[in-house]
């Protein structure tokens, strides 16, 4: 099934993500809300009217494809105000609207050129300018800045969300970058094999994952595998692999329950020697890279298990290859999960 048993509601004038790795049934379920998928069971709702069986024109929908689409024999003007013509909109507005739409993406000056005349971040804001030119109070758009080099990508998706908030449009905005969705996005789903894992807000996903794969999806986790020994009050005491001692808080694990625990590469603290503290781990120093305003370790721990440890590279004492380091974190900073059916390995996998 390429979508299944999914069920969300988006809110009005909600800038609304729908975030998975590719094969995931994110476009096939922004297709139906399009009118160009049937669904085979299931109803689809746009402003409280049922339209599994109304066509894609009378949905009052925008659609931007990542290819953008535009009619290659039209000038920029032409692809723009093709909609409201199509509409039999009298003379005057089509051209007011058409007016209007290019000058809110700043491409009025280029009205006369053809699409091959463009560069790629003018051709998607042309697809966006005719999407809003017919009228569309709901947007959707299919990974709109996928085919657009990384730095008129990230210029442009700040853009996007300014068009749809000042308009006061409604946007459903499909992706595989989770960086794009966090940054934009009131709201996000997480998709994988055709369903919702979670939606939340960016801060809700990141602070709170509650699947696995949610988990390692949205940012950046370790993943240390082992068993419950104790549970009491909300505390558990997790034995790792090799023996190695850890603790968390979680109320829905039992003891003698296989789990996974979760940290996040920026929650490490990394220290000099063997300190015996609550959460620390015994290792050596693998490989250090400098990223910039981070400096990024790899920890290979006395159990063979390597974690990654991000600390700033301004304020940290730094650490070479080869050095014994203790790194350590807070039980409360840490995400317990059961363990997986199918393997960690094949829940964390990106399809």
């Amino acid at each position: 099934m390429a979508v299944d048993n999914v069920s969300l509601q988006v809110n009005d004038k909600e800038y609304f993500s729908l975030l998975g790795p590719s094969g995931c049934g994110k476009t096939t379920l922004l297709r139906m809300i399009a009118g160009l998928v049937e669904p085979s069971e299931g109803e689809v709702y746009i402003d409280n009217k049922l339209v599994n069986k109304l066509p894609p024109e009378d949905r009052g929908i925008g659609f931007v494809f990542q290819t953008y689409a535009l009619f290659p024999h039209m000038d920029v003007w032409d692809n723009v105000t093709y909609g409201p013509r199509v509409k039999a909109w009298e003379e005057n507005k089509s051209d007011s609207i058409g007016r209007e739409m290019l000058e809110m993406v700043r491409l009025y000056e280029r009205k006369d050129a053809l699409p091959h005349e463009l560069s790629g971040g003018m051709m998607q804001r042309v697809a966006l300018s005719r999407a809003l030119a017919a009228g569309a109070k709901l947007l959707l758009l299919d990974e709109p800045l996928g085919a657009l080099d990384a730095k008129i990508r990230f210029e442009l998706r700040y853009e996007l969300r300014r068009l749809v908030k000042d308009l006061g449009l409604t946007a459903i905005h499909v992706t595989h970058d989770q960086g794009e969705a966090m940054a934009i996005s009131d709201r996000i789903a997480v998709m994988k094999r055709g369903r919702v894992l979670q939606f939340g807000t960016p801060q809700e996903l990141y602070t709170n994952p509650r699947h696995v794969f949610v988990a390692n999806f949205i940012g950046e986790n370790n993943f240390l595998e082992g068993h419950v020994i104790k549970a009491f009050d909300g505390k558990i005491q997790i034995e790792l692999r090799g023996g190695l001692a850890a603790s968390g808080s979680d109320t829905s694990v039992k003891e003698g329950e296989r789990v996974v625990l979760a940290v996040r590469p920026e929650t490490f603290t990394i220290e000099k020697g063997h300190k015996k503290r609550i959460n620390s781990l015994f290792g050596a120093v693998e490989r250090v890279r400098y990223e910039g305003t981070n400096i990024r370790y790899e920890v290979r721990l006395e159990n063979e298990d390597v974690v990654v440890v991000v600390r700033p590279s301004l304020m940290e004492e730094w650490f070479s290859t080869g050095d014994k380091v203790t790194v350590s974190f807070p039980s409360e900073k840490s995400y317990v999960f059961p363990y997986p059916s199918r393997g960690l390995r094949e829940e964390l996998a990106v399809e």
